[in-house]
């Protein structure tokens, strides 16, 4: 059985774990910030305690060769516990409740502490280093337990937030202990005593916030604890090593650490040396590189949209290497140091967060203790070789600290190309990364479905040539696509195709072919892959899904996994789609364009074609929703279409043969300023005319008033016609007077007649409209209208039914109702911007209301109403 979200379930065999211990309390926010406070105050004493022993040795005036072997020492004796008791810490943390484990390092801290205030008063040197040694011992012991409560803590999306959250309270915890270090060696200088009982302050208020942290069972109390932290440490690189993913992030957050240690040494010196700083000033530099980590990993977790995004790694790491080895650049001024450590910094938040966030993520929840301590304890590893590099680097090659930023640079730019050669899908994954999220903002609902382990396969509708770039940034998982063998194989194409193995098929290769690459997407699945086919077998070349095709029974059979639907909406009419007869070569209609990727709830593997189809299908209903964002008002379309293309063919009739978007729009605003003394007072107003331009024009006028047009039916009986105006309580009624000339009709209410709005005005009405005619959108609709802006959920129009069952059944239709039946009307037909439509339906009818009259100036298409009998001259 595979393990799926938050379900807290194993497989047979692989032990039990107390019920729901994967699932996050429902009080998170609570325990997350009490958590990030405990792991503030620790990070700040660490560092303060650490900072403050290094610049008492620092500023003892001992030779350079001696005070060189010394801070390395220093450096050691904080990073050797983490080497000796990050696995003891992963055994608390499994055994008992993480709560209970993170109040029993602050009650060993705050005794940590008071032996190092008697160090200080003694003004013991060595003493004052294995305080150092102590405070590090509760660090290492914790460190398991604070990761570890993120996932049980957090809901798995939040994850990478999450751990962005922490990363910035734990860099912002260092800047505040390196800063309160260099501040109280200086003040206290020969006092340092004092500086001690300070920092036992802070330990008493770490205790307190650890009670915050909210109550969670055990993972795993039947863990047996090792004395030989080696032993153990060898047991779960073993499990780290089963995994690739998870051992590549174990190294990279392991070098990552070297590489912070070995240049938090460096600076320290680089000020003293080559800035000739005092050790306050010194302080700002680390606080520039700790404020840089801290912005960065925030925006790791911002950018990674919900998920591990791993593909940030080859980035942070690119940006580490450049601004590295600028440093080596002399001459530079504090500012300018401060500056390019602060976007060093930044590009390691980048860095570190997808890693860390691997790291917990990946494990299984009874080992997850043990592998975070195992990492732990491997970054320490680190730590503790860069203090023996700094030795090597300033007592044996005898380099500059300039130097030693350069040496971390090509170490940096060595680890990168190692890292991207192991693991070649993470470069890959960091392109379409970027690609997606610089051309597209994709939103993502139900990634809760997809498995976290063992395989699947997703089904999808298929849209555009970038499909698959959009489900790989959907998602943290690597995905085998089936792909066309066509595409497989032009140049451009396939080293990538590789790189993310995806197997090659097509309906021209003979049936054993076939038949291969179908075995191959049926074995990977066994083997716990997750596998995506598009089954329509084809890009849609009309916006709308093709009916799937039966490969997906070739490859489910014997199969013991889910079908996950998958759904793309919102891909069509991107410059990647078919929309418009052509695929790239057109304009995007905006940037970033608005994707929605949706993953169903899982199907079991017998599902039918039909069946998988259906669930898509009623994706695409929900994720219709969020275009409602991008819709607008009916008349504020019709301002957005003539302002963008005024000299655009609109409309013609009999009469007005040709007119442009931008005459249709002076025209309305003359309409809607003659008419504003007759409709004022009036919600409703009624309108009684064939389709045709004046008619339109009198509808567009209604709607930038803000009233509600009701189009009268001109060839029903006097009653209907009462009635309906006596529902909408119309008391105007616009017409034409040779329509009632043709037709007898008693026209309910106040007669308006369009020919005398048409005569009679003058040189300052017309300036006036043509003045207005530039005025913004909301700017017009205020001036025009009585009241408030319409909105989307507001009355469009009333549309009623014929009356030949009794009263007329007057519908009553919102903006949003005509305005996302047109969206969609537009994707079914595939309007070209060149396209003219033939407008014969009456403005009464629904179709003729939406098709005939607002669709051409939402969309910014041409109408031609039929040649009508009236002259509405």
């Amino acid at each position: 059985m595979s393990e799926t979200r938050n379900h807290g379930v194993l497989s047979e065999g692989e032990g039990e774990i107390a019920p729901h211990a994967g699932e996050p309390p429902s009080d998170w926010q609570r325990g997350f910030w009490s958590l990030i406070a405990t792991q503030f105050q620790t990070g700040f004493n660490d560092n303060g305690l650490k900072f403050l022993v290094t610049y008492i040795v620092i500023g003892m005036n001992l030779p350079q060769a001696e005070r060189d072997r010394l801070v390395p020492i220093v450096g050691a004796m904080f990073a050797i516990p983490f080497i000796l008791f990050s696995m003891t810490g992963g055994y608390f943390a499994d055994r008992f409740s993480k709560r209970s484990a993170t109040i029993g390092t602050k009650l060993f801290e705050m005794g940590a502490m008071g032996f190092f205030i008697i160090a200080l008063a003694l003004r013991n040197l060595p003493m004052e280093c294995a305080g150092v040694f102590l405070i590090s011992v509760e660090g290492a012991v914790f460190g398991p337990s604070k990761y570890g409560l993120l996932p049980e803590l957090l809901p798995e999306p939040k994850l990478s937030w999450g751990n962005g959250i922490i990363e910035l309270g734990t860099f912002l915890a260092a800047i505040a202990g390196q800063m309160a270090a260099g501040s109280l060696a200086q003040r206290y200088r020969g006092r340092e005593t004092i500086a001690g009982f300070l920092l036992l302050g802070c330990s008493c208020l770490g205790l307190v916030t650890s009670f915050g942290i909210s109550r969670l069972p055990a993972a795993n109390p039947a863990r047996k604890f090792r004395a030989n932290p080696l032993g153990d440490l060898f047991d779960q690189i073993k499990t780290i090593r089963a995994d690739r993913l998870l051992a590549w992030a174990v190294l990279g957050y392991t070098y990552l650490f070297f590489l912070a240690a070995l240049l938090q040494t460096v600076i320290l010196i680089y000020g003293h040396d080559v800035l000739g700083i005092d050790e306050v000033h010194t302080t700002y530099l680390i606080a520039a590189l700790a404020v840089g980590i801290g912005v960065g990993s925030v925006a790791a977790g911002y950018l990674s949209g919900g998920k591990i995004e791993y593909g940030l790694i080859p980035l942070g790491a690119v940006g580490m290497t450049i601004f590295a080895a600028l440093l080596y650049h002399q001459g530079y001024s504090l500012v300018w140091v401060g500056t390019h450590l602060a976007l060093l910094g930044f590009f390691g938040g980048m860095f570190a967060v997808p890693l860390g966030a691997l790291i917990q993520h990946r494990p299984r929840p009874q080992e997850k203790g043990g592998v975070i301590a195992a990492a732990n304890l491997l970054s320490f590893v680190g730590i503790g070789i860069a203090s023996a590099a700094y030795y090597l680097f300033a007592d044996v090659f005898h380099q500059s600290p300039r130097g030693m930023f350069l040496d971390g640079a090509i170490l940096t730019l060595v680890s990168t190309a190692y890292s991207v050669w192991l693991l070649p899908d993470s470069l890959l994954r960091f392109v379409l990364w970027l690609g997606t999220h610089t051309v597209y903002r994709i939103r993502v609902e139900g990634r809760e479905n997809i498995p976290e382990t063992g395989g699947a396969l997703l089904v999808s509708n298929h849209i555009s040539f970038v499909d698959a770039n959009l489900l790989i940034a959907s998602i943290d998982r690597p995905i085998r696509f089936l792909m066309y063998r066509g595409i497989y194989d032009l140049p451009y194409v396939k080293p990538f195709a590789k790189t993310i193995r995806a197997i090659p098929i097509s309906a021209e290769q003979r049936p054993r072919e076939m038949i291969r690459s179908l075995r191959e997407a049926t074995s990977a699945i066994k083997n716990g892959e997750i596998v995506c086919i598009f089954a329509e077998g084809q890009i849609t070349r009309t916006g709308q899904m093709l009916p799937f095709r039966r490969g997906m029974e070739h490859i489910m059979k014997g199969v013991d996994a889910p079908i996950v639907p998958v759904n793309l909406d919102g891909v069509w009419g991107s410059i990647f789609s078919f929309e418009r007869g052509r695929f790239l070569w057109k304009l995007p209609r905006t940037i970033p364009y608005p994707v929605t990727v949706s993953f169903g709830k899982p199907l079991p593997p017998t599902a039918s074609p039909f069946e998988v189809r259906r669930a898509v299908e009623e994706l695409q209903t929900a994720a219709f929703r969020h275009r409602r964002a991008r819709l607008r008002t009916l008349h504020r379309l019709f301002l957005r279409t003539a302002h963008q293309h005024p000299f655009r063919f609109a409309m013609g009739d009999k009469r007005r043969p040709r007119m442009n978007w931008g005459n249709v729009l002076l025209n309305a605003i003359f309409l809607a300023r003659r008419l504003r003394p007759t409709w004022a007072g009036q919600e409703m107003v009624g309108i009684l005319l064939p389709p045709s331009v004046p008619g339109a024009l009198v509808n567009f006028a209604a709607m930038l008033s803000g009233k509600v047009p009701v189009n009268l039916n001109y060839t029903s009986s006097d009653e209907v016609l009462a009635s309906c105006a006596s529902q909408c309580h119309l008391k105007t009624v616009i017409t034409t007077q040779q329509l009632l000339d043709r037709i007898s009709l008693k026209v309910p209410g106040e007669t308006v007649l369009l020919e005398q709005l048409a005569t009679g005005h003058g040189f300052f009405e017309r300036l006036m409209a043509l003045l207005m005619w530039f005025w913004p959108g909301r700017t017009l609709e205020r001036a025009l209208s009585d009241g408030q802006p319409r909105t989307l959920d507001d009355l469009a129009t009333v549309i009623f039914s014929s009356g030949s069952t009794g009263d007329p059944k007057g519908v009553m239709l919102t903006h949003y109702n005509i305005a996302a039946n047109i969206e969609q009307m537009g994707q079914t037909f595939s309007f070209d911007r060149g396209d003219t439509l033939l407008g014969v339906l009456p403005f009464f009818h629904s179709f003729g209301f939406t098709v005939a009259l607002w669709l051409p100036p939402v969309l910014g298409l041409s109408v031609v109403y039929h040649p009508s009998p009236f002259d509405l001259a």
